[in-house]
């Protein structure tokens, strides 16, 4: 059964939470920190121990959160204005022996500014117990959508296009910054979740139902954000969530060709995406591969951030574990041969997990770039790639040597120097250098002496140009061997966010 959860219901449930707490303020204050971390590692027994003589909220917190069966008429008074015969009806709640359990994950969630709430199926059975989940089984507030959220660039925008929804947490997020949400799935669950996610927040969207960009085939969106059942595999779907129906990595390769076509100019589209490594293939060459090449959209700055590489093996044991499948079942071993298998005929050697940041410029010069980022990020990835693209959009109006040349620059106040010296017979000996970002990703490049002091002197007063041939003279150089020697590196500080315009 699609549960359906009417808008004047999910209006009682709005006024429900918010009466009694149940709210991304509320729920922390009660359970407190170290039982609010141990919820988060799907650890429930401090939660159920600070929510006993919680009332109204602590009967929510164990009803949603931690999946207990609670008394019918402590669960009546909790939901009021909502009827419980109501609430049963809606496949929001079912009736167990001892009184009433939660049917759907009903649960706060916010930004650190807005707070709303989020539905989707639950992971467990009553009891605890982990379920193989059903085919259209719609996630919840998993890693990759807090990762995507967190990677994705919050800035005002109209028309945002949240693609393949699932419960809706893409679209919440994107109601801060955008003035008109549209959002979309395959998956009638996920629509019927996804309206349920919206009404209780008050948040307005319009949900569309379709297969990829069907829905929206002839629009143009400003932003466009995208949560795609990204695993590689063989062409299957055991799970809408997370399974394509296409082979391998076929299904970021349509998305990296298609999207930037739906974009306004200037607009810009992020997705997670996992890539194959193939036996004998860059990665970078694969991916760019995808990008399109026609006169239809030409100028699409691209942005391939690989944050992680995991081994074929490892890759089907995590996504097996994912399902609620036992690794040691015999239905698993057959899957994981069958998955297996395909890896190995298809010379796969590891799979990449990234993002992908696509922005339509119309350039005849745009900017394509792959990079690894393995360490972990000081700060979300969505404010660096806002960044990112603004430092490619200032390189590319810079793009003559002499612009660049004329160009006030001073370091970032995040960066810091670093120096690794060797003892010798004279003392500590110098052997190598580099300055590195303490913010964001991090961004570090390796310096010699004559770059360390360019930098050392770019503070915003004299242009590059003014600089280098003061550099010049003081190492005894020609100017010009040290402008062509420099540019490149500059260049390549500019866009990491070290050297600042």
């Amino acid at each position: 059964m699609v549960p359906w959860l009417t808008p004047s219901l999910c209006a009682g449930l709005r006024a429900a939470f918010q009466r009694v707490g149940f709210d991304v303020d509320g729920v922390p204050a009660l359970l407190g920190a170290d039982a609010h971390a141990a919820l988060a590692r799907d650890e429930p027994v401090p939660a159920r121990l600070a929510s006993v003589d919680a009332g109204s909220l602590g009967v929510l917190v164990r009803l949603f959160l931690l999946g207990d069966t609670e008394p019918a008429g402590a669960v009546a008074d909790a939901l009021a204005p909502v009827e419980v015969a109501d609430a049963i009806a809606a496949g929001l709640l079912r009736e167990a022996p001892e009184g009433l359990t939660s049917a759907l994950d009903v649960r706060p969630h916010g930004d650190g500014v807005s707070g709303w709430w989020v539905v989707s199926d639950l992971e467990t059975r009553p009891g605890g117990r982990r379920a193989a989940l059903p085919a259209d089984h719609v996630l919840g507030i998993g890693s990759a959508s807090l990762s995507l959220a967190a990677a994705t660039m919050r800035r005002p925008v109209g028309r945002l296009l949240d693609l393949g929804t699932g419960c809706g947490v893409q679209a919440l997020h994107a109601s801060r910054h955008a003035s008109q949400l549209v959002a979309t799935d395959i998956n009638p669950r996920a629509l019927a979740l996804a309206a349920a996610t919206f009404a209780i927040s008050d948040v307005l969207v319009e949900l569309r139902a379709g297969a990829w960009l069907e829905p929206v085939a002839s629009e143009r969106f400003d932003h466009i954000v995208c949560n795609p059942p990204f695993v590689t595999g063989p062409p299957r779907v055991r799970h809408t969530y997370r399974d394509s129906g296409l082979a391998g990595d076929t299904v970021a390769a349509r998305l990296a060709g298609a999207l930037p076509r739906q974009l306004s100019d200037g607009g810009v589209a992020q997705l997670l995406a996992c890539w194959l490594h193939v036996k004998g293939q860059d990665w970078p060459d694969r991916v760019t591969s995808w990008l399109p090449h026609d006169d239809a959209v030409s100028g699409v700055d691209a942005w391939f951030v690989q944050r992680d590489v995991a081994d074929p093996a490892h890759y089907v044991g995590t996504w097996l574990r994912d399902s609620g499948v036992d690794p040691s079942s015999p239905a698993a071993r057959r899957e994981s041969e069958e998955w297996l298998a395909w890896m190995a005929e298809n010379q796969v050697e590891g799979v990449g997990f990234g993002f992908i940041t696509l922005r339509r410029t119309g350039a005849t010069d745009p900017t394509v770039l792959c990079e690894d980022l393995r360490e972990p990020m000081v700060d979300p990835l969505g404010e660096e790639v806002g960044g990112w693209l603004d430092r490619v959009s200032w390189l590319r109006e810079h793009a003559d040597d002499a612009a660049l040349l004329a160009a006030r620059l001073r370091l970032a106040p995040s960066v810091v120097l670093e120096e690794v010296s060797q003892p010798g017979p004279d003392g500590w000996r110098p052997v190598a250098a580099a300055v590195r970002r303490t913010d964001g990703p991090g961004w570090r490049h390796e310096l010699d002496s004559p770059a360390a002091a360019l930098l050392a002197g770019c503070q915003g007063t004299l242009t590059l140009g003014e600089l280098l041939e003061l550099l010049a003279a003081a190492h005894d150089e020609p100017t010009g061997k040290l402008v062509a020697a420099s540019l490149p590196g500059v260049r390549e500080l500019v866009r990491h966010g070290l050297l600042v315009p």
